[in-house]
């Protein structure tokens, strides 16, 4: 066993000071549905609801172990890593500042707040979590404090890969499959680093979010490469570039190994364990179980682990998330209906709806020309097939329409 299995293998028993291992649990919906024996490795589970807790607690414990002295730790993160710091910090008895976008939703700051009560303060500065970053790294310079990475750090990776040694443990055997979500790449690198070694043969999926696909750009590349522009829908996982150690760790990967993972799909996964399941996961937290129907095929009869990476999920999002995911399945789609200015008009397009349609939304934009006006509509349905049914009586009739669902600039601005 080489030095980082070892190392891992001591950090897991470090970390039972904290929590007892997260539970690897048989999930009978999911392996009786895609006929595979299928596993949660339940990370939404921990402490802090996310796997974020592992990397801070070994890197913030190795750097104490060197400097004592050391009082004062700083990091820069939108929700998970700041809670993860935050409940260290207190474990440690250590000072904490932690840098969070303004636009970070209230619940993940007072989650924070609580976990680092009395030793950790928190700074809202910055619109995008860059300009937070540099904030936090300037800081540091500053205050002479420690910076600690979200994950581009081996001692960080080194704590992510407990992980591995838990659900190794608790399986009893190899996995044939191993499914993991990728941000930047810190919980990837550390599991399959010590897996590789201890399972050798075990496969590996990685799921990224289709708007952050850092991973998928840096194997292109050769190296990490920074996103011109990131969906921040997966804020667990939309990174616009990976870090550099966790490349080094990951630059075997073959690129039909990663697989990309629609915002609005995701959505569905997240309702579906959510209405089916009872398990709240974020959208990072769902990547690894949304991509199971695309491996129906390739998962039969094998034994496969899936990294729920994180629960931190705000309610306050749900009717958007079965919004998008309303849209992505078709079930929901928005128009632009020129309306005759006519009498009866109105009734007439009411009377093409079918019994299981229903108008989620009716507002008149502006009289386009003399004998129209532009309605934009919501329509909800059950069945698919029930537009198809509608757009050509739509055009039977004579009402131009515009399908502006899938028109992300459109959408932006009217819905």
């Amino acid at each position: 066993m080489n030095d980082f299995c070892k190392k891992s293998q001591e950090t897991a028993r470090a970390l039972r000071k904290l929590f007892d291992p997260t539970p690897l649990q048989r999930n009978d919906y999911l392996s009786v549905l895609y006929e595979a024996d299928i596993w949660l490795k339940r990370e939404d589970l921990s402490p802090v609801r996310s796997y974020k807790l592992r990397g801070a607690f070994n890197a913030m414990r190795k750097f104490l172990a060197n400097a004592p002295s050391q009082t004062h730790f700083v990091c820069a993160s939108a929700g998970n890593h700041a809670q993860g710091v935050a409940y260290a910090c207190r474990y440690f008895g250590v000072r904490g500042t932690i840098f969070m976008p303004v636009t970070t939703p209230q619940q993940k700051i007072d989650k924070t707040r609580n976990f680092g009560a009395g030793v950790v303060d928190i700074v809202l500065l910055g619109d995008y979590f860059d300009q937070t970053l540099l904030a936090a790294q300037g800081f540091c310079q500053d205050k002479d404090a420690h910076f600690l990475s979200p994950f581009d750090d081996n001692d960080v990776i080194e704590g992510q890969a407990t992980v591995a040694v838990e659900l190794y443990e608790q399986l009893g055997k190899a996995p044939d499959l191993v499914i993991l979500p990728v941000g930047g790449g810190g919980l990837s690198a550390g599991v399959t680093s010590y897996l590789r070694e201890v399972a050798p043969h075990t496969a590996y999926y990685f799921v990224e979010p289709k708007g952050g696909a850092s991973m998928t750009v840096a194997l292109a590349a050769g190296h990490p490469v920074a996103l011109s522009q990131v969906n921040s829908f997966v804020d667990g996982a939309a990174v616009a570039r990976m870090g550099e150690k966790t490349f080094e760790r990951l630059k075997w990967v073959a690129p039909e190994q990663v697989l990309l993972a629609p915002e609005d799909r995701i959505c569905m996964t997240m309702l579906m364990m959510l209405n089916i399941e009872g398990i709240v996961l974020e959208p990072a937290g769902a990547l690894s179980v949304d991509v199971l129907p695309q491996l129906a095929q390739q998962i039969k009869g094998k034994t496969v682990i899936l990294v729920t990476s994180g629960g931190n999920f705000d309610f306050e999002r749900l009717p958007e998330v079965k919004e998008r995911a309303q849209r992505f399945a078709g079930l929901k789609k928005y128009l632009i209906l020129r309306m005759p200015q006519r009498p009866g008009a109105l009734r007439e397009f009411l009377s093409m709806l079918g019994p299981d349609d229903d108008i989620a939304r009716f507002e008149y934009l502006k009289k386009s020309a003399r004998n129209f006006g532009s309605v934009l509509i919501g329509i909800e349905t059950k069945n698919t097939n029930n537009f198809t049914t509608l757009f050509a009586l739509l055009e039977e009739a004579g009402f131009p329409y515009r399908d502006i669902t899938s028109d992300e600039t459109i959408s932006e601005f009217l819905i």
